[in-house]
């Protein structure tokens, strides 16, 4: 005797060798013997042998018509042998019944299972809904198997087209679009980036970076909602100061301001002005919103995302020749000695004179006019003169505190893209790459009044015992990084006790956060922490650390990226063909003259500081990756400085290619202190 019967799920047959109560013990056709309960034997048959039995009523069960066997079946429960007798005869034998018994199986959008053996047809609207969801699948499949073809074929669909960045970075995998280009990429033997280029889906390298930031960072787009500027209702006093900034001709955004007043008289009040937003922009207002929610400003060569409407922007920017509106430091100090003798904070109106532009006036504010040891034909000559003498003071000491000197090895490049623009590039500008010297005469002189004021205030708030957001560092010891936090902890890179960020309150949403904390301080002293919009332990200041350190980064690293590719396209559009290098690790190098570090094969034994020629032997503006290999050893190596905290990683970081976050297997196959301060 033969018996069929269901192992979890899968319908099995075989010789039964003995039979109790509660179980048989049946031999397979492959020789094994298992133990089957009673209740899970669904026929009994003397013939065929077990085999042709499941051959044939697997055969037989195709050719049953659903549709027919649904409206022959009862409407209670009924058992697949009735179904079998209904549907081919009454006589219908142990094949027909098997074949009765898999088709009834198969098809739960027909017939709900209802025990051992038992069945009971499905709604009618039900089957409409099942038949209606199947045809969608099969169109479904036809869709996306036409989709590979032409993807295959060097086309891109439209639907693919418009989901391109999707697909390719945050995926769903169920979708029709995702699975087309899986499909197509096992039929042309192609890796997704290289099938969807070929098909015409990613024509300009730029675009693809540029796209795939906004996708990623800015799904909604980067315009603002309207939005107003609120006005500032305190009646402020005006300065006596005679403010002026410095900043890039590009900038439109100007957080800070100097002023110098008292000069020959022994005693100097020097002033450090921040525009001042937060006297206007209250937590949870519109405009705080946008700023939440962007962070900060997004930098790239030729462009910006501003965090804040320009009209906004203009409304509180320390333009010149403005009363402006701005939370002030002064310092009172020895002309002579530079000691700090009393600080203040006021709220106040502030004359912003002049906006000095740096890149109109490098070559001309020297350390060699500041000295006096060539005429300084320029506006605030003695104001500057003396801002640079306490800027280089103010960097002794606290190198004196940090344990050792900085240095400003390397230089900063400015990038500039021919012609004028409303709209962002679209990667075929031509491009120019300028070398700046780091650590010029008016760039320290703001990024020491700007480490001044911010270490002033993050002290002047911790002694208030208001909280804020601090950035800081234990120790200068490798993989140390920097770090922020609400308390105000040490800064060894910097050599102050305390940093925060406060400076840049239009460019910065921490600075924005912290300027609440100081005018609250500025307005209500000893009871600050009483009223100020964040109390300690506010949970919302994690919040907001967590989420700027994410979008910070984020933004950083498309500045790198996107400075990455202008310095490639640099690169082919000079046809430069070789380029002198310096050694770094493990076959790094970085270029002399443009800011590019790359691997270079022949150089991975190379004593660090070697200096070389390297060859370059393809340029890949979609990975941004630099294809080199060494030409020749230009001298023997040289002293290197040690690198900077944290430096390796920074290389590492530096010569790494753009990472293409794609997923196409669906289960089937601080910068340097003069950097940070501003």
């Amino acid at each position: 005797m033969f018996a069929l019967f269901d192992d979890a799920g899968k319908f099995l047959a075989g010789r039964v060798m003995s039979e109790a109560d509660a179980s048989l013990q049946v031999e397979l056709d492959s020789g094994k013997r298992v133990k089957v309960k009673a209740a899970n034997v669904l026929l009994k048959f003397e013939q065929p042998a077990p085999a042709a039995l499941l051959t044939e009523a697997r055969a037989l069960a195709d050719e049953i018509d659903l549709d027919l066997a649904w409206e022959f079946a009862p409407e209670g429960e009924f058992g697949f042998a009735d179904l079998a007798r209904d549907y081919f005869d009454a006589k219908a034998g142990v094949v027909q019944q098997a074949a009765a018994l898999f088709r009834l199986y198969d098809a739960p959008h027909y017939f709900r299972r209802a025990g051992k053996g038992q069945f009971k047809k499905a709604p009618e609207e039900t089957v409409k809904a099942a038949l209606l969801g199947i045809e969608r699948k099969r169109q479904q499949a036809l869709q996306i198997e036409a989709w590979a073809k032409d993807l295959a074929a060097g086309t891109c669909p439209q639907p693919i087209q418009d989901q391109i960045y999707k697909i390719l970075f945050k995926p769903d995998k169920n979708g029709p679009e995702y699975k087309a280009v899986v499909e197509a990429s096992k039929q042309s033997h192609k890796a997704p980036l290289d099938l969807l280029q070929a098909a015409g889906a990613i024509t300009s390298p730029y675009q693809f970076h540029w796209k795939r930031f906004l996708f990623e960072n800015f799904p909604k787009g980067t315009g603002f909602p309207a939005l107003t500027a609120p006005e500032i209702k305190d009646e402020l006093p005006l300065s006596p100061a005679r403010a002026f900034s410095i900043d890039d001709s590009q900038t439109t955004e100007i957080d800070d301001a100097l002023s110098v007043q008292g000069l020959g008289s022994g005693t100097v009040v020097f002033g450090v002005h921040i525009a001042a937003p937060g006297l206007a922009i209250t937590p949870d207002s519109p405009v705080d919103k946008v700023a939440r929610e962007r962070l900060s400003t997004v930098y790239m060569p030729g462009w910006k995302i501003t965090m804040l409407p320009d009209e906004v922007v203009q409304t509180y920017t320390l333009i010149e020749g403005r009363d402006c509106p701005a939370v002030s430091i002064y310092f009172t100090m020895d002309e002579a000695s530079f000691e700090i003798r009393a600080r203040e904070t006021r709220l106040e109106r502030v004359h912003i004179a002049a906006n000095l532009r740096h890149d109109k006036l490098d070559g001309i504010v020297t350390d060699a006019t500041l000295a006096g040891d060539a005429p300084a034909d320029y506006a605030f000559a003695p104001e500057l003169a003396f801002s640079w003498r306490l800027a280089r003071h103010l960097k002794a000491q606290r190198e004196v505190v940090r344990g050792k000197p900085e240095t400003f090895n390397r230089p900063d490049y400015n990038f500039r893209l021919a012609g004028e623009r409303t709209e962002p590039p679209v990667g075929d500008e031509t491009v120019e790459i300028s070398v700046r010297a780091r650590g010029s005469a008016l760039d320290l002189i703001v990024a020491e009044a700007m480490i001044l004021a911010n270490s002033a205030w993050g002290g002047w708030l911790a002694e208030l015992g208001l909280p804020g957001i601090y950035r800081s560092q234990a120790s200068l010891a490798p993989g140390i990084k920097v770090r922020m936090g609400v308390k105000a902890l040490p800064h060894a890179g910097m050599g102050v006790a305390s940093y925060t960020w406060a400076s840049s309150p239009l460019r910065r949403y921490v600075d924005l956060v912290n300027q609440w904390q100081i005018i609250a301080a500025a307005r209500h002293g000893k009871t600050a922490a009483l009223v100020a919009p964040f109390k300690p332990k506010d949970a919302q200041l994690f919040s907001i650390i967590s989420a700027f350190e994410s979008a910070y980064t984020a933004y950083n690293g498309f500045q790198n990226g996107i400075e990455r590719f202008w310095t490639l396209r640099h690169l082919a559009q000079n046809g430069t063909t070789e380029l002198t290098a310096t050694v770094m690790k493990e076959g790094l190098v970085r270029a002399d003259e443009l800011p590019l570090v790359f691997k270079a094969l022949g150089c991975e034994n190379l004593p660090r500081g070697s200096h070389v020629k390297v060859r370059i032997t393809g340029l890949d503006e979609m990975t941004l990756d630099v294809h080199a290999t060494l030409a020749e050893r230009l001298d023997e190596p040289l002293p290197t400085d040690a690198p900077a905290e944290g430096d390796d990683d920074e290389l590492e970081a530096a010569a790494a290619p753009i990472a293409l976050a794609i997923d196409l297997n669906d289960g089937d196959g601080e910068a340097a202190p003069a950097a940070a301060a501003t």
